[in-house]
């Protein structure tokens, strides 16, 4: 029933949303894997629909589209495929922006013994107050009061006229690499993204959402992430940078009943008349609200399992351990060192104070929060995420693609939240609603090759998938799979309202 209601929710948003999609993409072929890189906008739906075709499997519907902008690294012994979602429709002339960000990586590992794979998902964004009952600081925990916060990239300004212009856009930053092509970055920059937030339990006992209607609709100014790869043949290691920007919150509808309430950056409206001088930061600051990343991370063997500790040899897998001034290394279970994620390097963020400084060019230095949570809060709160790893079962394709022979492995872990190595939530305690600089680190151990571009994997490799996927998607999902029969007549209540 939750997500029927959710569904609904999102179609009826979605009238007041129109993107044009992208009038034509390039076409992803066998061949471009064989080039040391590659760089296109691809309709990922065409290449789905042209994989079931051969196998002989169910096909995407002609009208779905999902538009990524990829790039592909092969070199020095590494492969690393990147997909970025520009937009996604599902028939019926809308499109929708909505950011998801996906990179496979192969490699093998130091000793040359053997190939892995490895899934690294950013789940979502998770608002948190604070409660008298909480047990870790500055950072959401079962006794805090929390917001899932999925951004969509909807154009809402249908309803009410005294919010600014709602239209999502999408840069695409270049792939580049240095002279010596060991040193690569690229990215992609979304802005003006909407996000409805969900009050949310993680609680491994019962864990849920209540989705009857969202607290609050909010606008991020933007969403970006960026990557820098750098290939060490000498340390034979890969290191893997991204740094993610959350933007401002520039607009907060509040629902207080029986009424609507509007935030922004000069102060409180109700029906388009200012009610206060209470600025959207002086609301999130008043009400210590807080703001939080969740990732989980799987790694895949051929032949072996693998576990996660802390660098004194803490087991961290479904645990509630810090993490904020350590590592967590990933091991195969003969004891082979496969990837590390280094918490300690990268143990502070950027908080650009937007009272203060309008222009955004000063900022404070802010310790980050990094610990690991019980895999039960998140992967069993079903009515949430079904629709977000329903989405996330083609990247698979990518897989059969070019490694056929590992297809059902992939199928089984990348979209499995319940094989996760460890889950872990990154913490911003100062937050008041300012955009937020983050660049933590993914280490990966290989043996790097002695040529610039090795002849591409065959059928018995391997891979690494790292895969970097906004909570924004599970609205893609959600409406793709739930796409009404008919043109659905009805109308969000413009907010703020009576």
């Amino acid at each position: 029933m939750k997500a029927k209601v959710l569904a609904a929710m999102l179609v009826i948003i979605a009238s007041a949303s129109i993107v044009l999609p992208i009038a034509s993409a390039d076409a992803l072929l066998k061949e471009d894997f064989l080039l040391e890189s590659f760089s296109k906008t691809v309709d990922f739906m065409d290449y789905a629909r042209g994989y079931a075709t051969l196998n002989g499997l169910q096909r995407p519907p002609d009208s779905y589209h999902a538009y990524l902008y990829m790039n592909y690294i092969n070199t020095s012994g590494l492969h690393m495929f990147y997909a970025g979602l520009d937009n996604i429709t599902y028939g019926g002339g809308a499109a929708y922006r909505i950011p998801m960000q996906s990179f496979i990586m192969h490699y093998k590992t130091n000793n040359r013994t053997r190939d892995v794979l490895l899934a690294s998902t950013f789940l979502m964004l998770l608002a948190f107050n604070e409660t008298s009952s909480s047990t870790i600081p500055d950072s959401p925990d079962i006794h805090d009061t929390l917001w899932a916060s999925f951004s969509m990239g909807f154009d809402l300004t249908a309803l009410n006229a005294t919010l600014p212009v709602l239209n999502s856009k999408t840069e695409t930053i270049p792939l580049t690499h240095s002279d010596d092509k060991l040193e690569w970055s690229w990215g992609m920059k979304y802005t003006n993204l909407t996000a409805l937030w969900w009050r949310t339990w993680i609680d491994p006992i019962n864990p849920h959402f209540e989705n009857s209607w969202p607290v609050a609709v909010t606008v991020y100014d933007e969403l970006t992430f960026t990557y820098k790869l750098t290939i060490n043949p000498d340390a034979h290691t890969a290191t893997l940078t991204e740094n993610h920007i959350i933007g401002r919150m520039r607009d907060l509808l509040l629902q207080v009943i029986p009424r609507w309430v509007h935030y922004n950056s000069t102060g409180t409206y109700w029906l388009g008349t200012k009610i206060h001088n209470d600025t959207i930061y002086d609301f999130i600051q008043n009400n210590q609200i807080k703001m939080s990343i969740v990732n989980f991370q799987t790694s895949i063997l051929a032949d072996h399992e693998t576990y996660s500790t802390t660098a004194n040899g803490q087991n961290v897998t479904d645990t509630e351990t810090p993490v904020t001034d350590t590592s967590v290394t990933t091991y195969a279970d003969d004891g082979e060192k496969i990837s590390n994620a280094d918490f300690a390097t990268k143990k502070t963020y950027k908080l650009f104070n937007y009272t203060s400084d309008p222009t955004e060019q000063n900022y404070t230095i802010n310790n980050a929060t990094a610990r690991t949570a019980k895999a039960a809060g998140f992967e069993k709160n079903t009515g949430l995420f079904v629709y977000h790893m329903s989405l996330m079962k083609f990247l698979p394709l990518v897989v059969v693609h070019m490694y056929p022979g590992l297809y059902a492995r992939a199928v089984a872990t990348i979209t499995n939240m319940s094989r996760a190595n460890y889950f872990y939530i990154t913490g911003y305690g100062n937050y008041s609603g300012y955009r937020v600089e983050h660049d933590p680190t993914l280490t990966v151990y290989l043996s790097t090759s002695a040529t610039s571009t090795p002849a591409p994997p065959n059928g018995g490799v391997i891979i690494v998938v790292g895969i970097t996927a906004a909570v924004i998607i599970i609205a893609a999902a959600i409406i793709v799979r739930r796409k009404p029969k008919t043109p659905n007549t009805t109308t969000l209540p413009p907010p703020p309202t009576n």
